[in-house]
């Protein structure tokens, strides 16, 4: 199972102008982001201050992390980066000898 950071930017093209609009939406991603912490998959999820940026932590199989990114798509574009821990870095010391 890897871990990954996720840099999402949200798609402005796809957001509605009306702010009441706007806000369904924006309630609805964040009903789903709740939903996925609950679920396990997403360890930690932030936004910038900027507003339409943010991260997310998650951990899974790669298609378990593609598919939990799938479902805010085309609202969100995800940047990803596997991560590696504590432990993985200490192994990866180890073998240099």
């Amino acid at each position: 199972m890897g871990k990954y950071l996720m840099i999402w930017t949200i798609d402005w093209s796809r957001i509605p102008v009306d702010p009441k609009e706007r806000r369904v939406g924006f309630d609805m991603l964040m009903a789903m982001v709740k939903e996925d912490m609950k679920k396990g998959g997403l360890k930690d999820w932030g936004a910038f201050l900027a507003g339409y940026k943010g991260y997310s932590i998650s951990e899974g199989t790669e298609v378990e992390v593609l598919k939990m990114q799938q479902q805010y798509t085309p609202y969100v574009n995800f940047e990803p980066h596997p991560a590696a821990t504590v432990a993985q870095v200490d192994e990866m010391l180890k073998a240099l000898g």
